[in-house]
């Protein structure tokens, strides 16, 4: 007998659970004919699409929900976006790769090697965060103003730390990857548990990076140098141009640069001229005869000074500083607001007294005295020696008997 067709109101209804049901049985049975290197490239381009609309879906809402005074935030979002996205992908095609027809070792070393990716970009986020936080605080700061010291000491403290924070995220992230081996995290172990002749020379290789990397931190901390202070390092004088992570770069008066270890500031002495204050005192000492009158010339240094524009109007002064057995030494000293107009107004001074002395009193310039006695017989001993010398008349004479 033929079945009658049931009307569609007796038709058995059907939820979205057993449209989903059907779709997924379906999906199945597609796949179960379809060939395994199809299957893998249609799940590595499922992952990877599912990251790129994720990143973009999750870039846009945090856009939005920060605003404009989250400033940090805005800026590590926006410059951690490539990282940011490989994450995401890296994290779908790690939830990819248990559907991919994988065998259990290539499925294994895939997920190994995702996990490494993931590691090495969380370090790179973490590095940018650091390096971005160093910017953002150092942009409170200016170094192009007449007093800088309190910007130079937080500039200083800052590339420092962020510096000796990036290579501790370096050697974390490293270390982090290297335990995801089985066989290096054994000899980890098996080398902290003896503590024997291997860990002592692992200790004495890394000792000079250890050095630097501490004193780093103990210069950021203490400070004895910092950003463009003048120094005399190795009796060369110069400006600090640049502190790393190991060295400091010290720029010269003739633009040469020397590079010194950062353990150097450390260890051993050395003269910072801008400790406290960028202002200097100079000095210049000139050596004259001891006719000169001190008074005079102490007038003329004032004068000198007080019309230069390097001076900063606070000391002045020319004082007498030896007396030696042939000429005395006076010492002029000026002051000025920093290293290079102490050395400018010095030469200055100096070319201008010298010009002073020359002028209007030349016989003070220094001179050699020396008094010649001789007894009477030593002088008619000398007189007897030296030959005579005709007088006028008698070469007068000669002449007119010459034939």
């Amino acid at each position: 007998m033929e079945q009658q067709a049931l009307p569609a109101q007796h038709l058995p209804a059907q939820g979205p659970a057993a449209i989903l049901a059907g779709f997924a049985a379906r999906f199945d049975e597609i796949l179960s004919h379809a060939p395994d290197w199809a299957v893998n490239l249609g799940a590595l381009v499922v992952a990877v699409t599912a990251g790129f609309l994720c990143h973009a879906l999750l870039l846009s809402l945090g856009r939005r929900a920060l605003d404009s005074r989250r400033v940090f935030l805005k800026s590590l979002l926006s410059q951690t976006r490539g990282p940011t996205r490989l994450a995401l992908i890296i994290f779908a095609l790690s939830l990819a790769a248990s559907p991919a027809r994988l065998a259990a070792d290539a499925a294994a070393d895939v997920r190994h090697a995702l996990l490494i990716a993931f590691i090495i970009l969380m370090g790179w986020i973490a590095v940018i965060a650091v390096r971005l936080a160093g910017q953002i605080y150092m942009l409170r700061f200016r170094l192009d103003v007449e007093d800088n010291l309190l910007a130079r000491t937080h500039l200083t403290q800052i590339l420092i730390l962020e510096r000796t924070a990036a290579i501790l995220i370096v050697v974390v992230t490293a270390s982090c990857v290297l335990t995801t081996f089985e066989s290096v995290r054994q000899y980890g172990v098996s080398l902290f548990a003896s503590a024997g002749v291997a860990g002592l020379i692992a200790g004495l290789a890394a000792r000079p990076v250890l050095t630097n990397l501490f004193a780093g931190v103990q210069i950021a901390m203490t400070q004895p140098i910092r950003l463009e202070d003048a120094v005399i390092v190795e009796n060369e004088w110069g400006w600090v141009e640049e502190i790393t992570a190991t060295y400091v770069v010290v720029r010269l008066w003739d633009w040469r640069r020397m590079i010194v270890p950062l353990s150097y500031f450390i260890e051993k002495p050395f003269q910072n001229w801008t400790r406290h204050s960028a202002a200097l005192i100079g000095s210049v000492l000139v050596y004259v005869d001891y006719a000169v009158p001190v008074a005079r010339v102490r007038d003329e240094l004032t004068r000198i000074v007080s019309r230069s524009k390097l001076w900063d109007r606070q000391v002045v002064n020319l004082q007498v500083t030896d007396a030696k057995d042939g000429a005395i030494e006076l010492r002029a000293l000026m002051s000025a607001a920093n290293a290079s107009a102490v050395w400018d107004l010095r030469c200055e001074v100096r070319e201008q007294l010298i010009a002073f002395l020359q002028r209007d009193y030349p016989q003070a310039l220094p001179k050699r005295r020396a008094e010649l006695t001789l007894r009477d017989g030593a002088r008619e001993e000398t007189d007897r020696r030296a030959p005579s010398r005709p007088t006028v008349v008698e070469r007068t004479a000669e002449r007119s008997r010459a034939p």
